[in-house]
């Protein structure tokens, strides 16, 4: 299986991404949850016990359909009978009325319900928030890089980064596609992806090393393609066990980690690919380029 060979083949498919998640991201554009353009943050009390799904069915039905709660966020308080909800009504945080009528809805459904604190999350919080999140994202990659480049060298760290972005772009631009919200957990679900995905690539790294030494008679290309043939088996089982655990996670974990799921399964699948077909085709033809030009003539 000769991956190295036709890694311009990948190289394209990869670009094709990127550049269609790029102008999805720009047409359509990402649905923010709360935490980003701001809203209302109620923790309500119950009598007893209640799941997240619970109230998600009475503030989507009957008196309360019209408010459009749809994409509420909803955190039972672990130990607790209270219950959390993050939620918007046509971009703007709930009125005094609109809190006061879910109250009396809840309070139908399931018994007494008395209102915790109530309180607006402003959208300049959330913007800083999204550039917090950002922040910490590109932090990470300049850490990645730099550990890539004392470890090995500094071509590994770039092309590993360039991954890295293929993975983040692919999975920003389906969550656009889908409609999917975009909220904290999301984002704690992309700095796990690129934890998980430059795990996999530093493998597959370390073994080119370990056939540099080795194999001096093969080229780079062979050695690279090699490499990856001997860790294959593993990426694929990591990734195949790993997946089965998040599957679960999206099917029976409820409604309020289903996005943070998804977003950790697209990852997982992108990381998997640019592992294996992206983050060592872009060192060997860099590296190529570069002994190409030093030749003497």
């Amino acid at each position: 299986m000769d991956i190295i060979g036709k890694r311009r083949v990948y190289l394209a498919i990869s670009a094709i991404l990127v550049i269609l998640g790029l102008i999805v991201l720009g047409v359509v554009g990402l649905n923010l949850g709360v935490d980003f353009t701001g809203g209302s943050l109620v923790r309500l009390r119950f009598d007893r016990a209640v799941s997240a799904q619970e109230v998600r069915s009475a503030l989507t039905t009957g008196d309360l359909a019209e408010m459009d709660l749809s994409k509420a966020v909803i955190q039972p308080i672990r130990g607790t009978s209270d219950v959390q909800i993050r939620a918007q009504v046509g971009g703007k945080p709930l009125s005094v009325e609109q809190v006061s009528k879910v109250v009396d809805v809840l309070s139908q459904r399931f018994g007494s319900v008395s209102v915790v604190e109530s309180q607006m999350v402003e959208a300049v919080i959330g913007k800083e928030l999204l550039n917090k999140a950002l922040v910490a994202i590109i932090l990470s990659c300049v850490g990645i890089v730099a550990y890539i480049s004392f470890r090995f060298e500094f071509k590994f760290g770039v092309a590993a980064v360039l991954a890295l972005i293929h993975d983040t772009i692919v999975v920003l631009g389906i969550f656009a596609i889908l409609g999917r919200q975009v909220n904290s957990p999301f984002i704690a679900a992309v700095l796990t992806i690129i934890g998980y995905s430059i795990n996999d690539t530093i493998v597959i790294y370390d073994k080119i090393r370990e056939n540099l030494r080795l194999r001096k008679k093969d080229t780079v290309p062979e050695i690279a393609n090699i490499s990856i043939l001997q860790t294959m088996r593993r990426s694929i089982y990591t990734v195949l066990t790993t997946l089965l655990a998040v599957a679960a996670l999206y099917l029976f974990g409820g409604v309020s980690i289903r996005d943070f799921s998804l977003a950790i399964i697209i990852g997982l699948v992108a990381g998997t690919y640019s592992s294996i077909f992206v983050a060592p085709s872009i060192w060997v033809e860099w590296t190529l380029r570069d002994r190409k030009r030093l030749k003497p003539v």
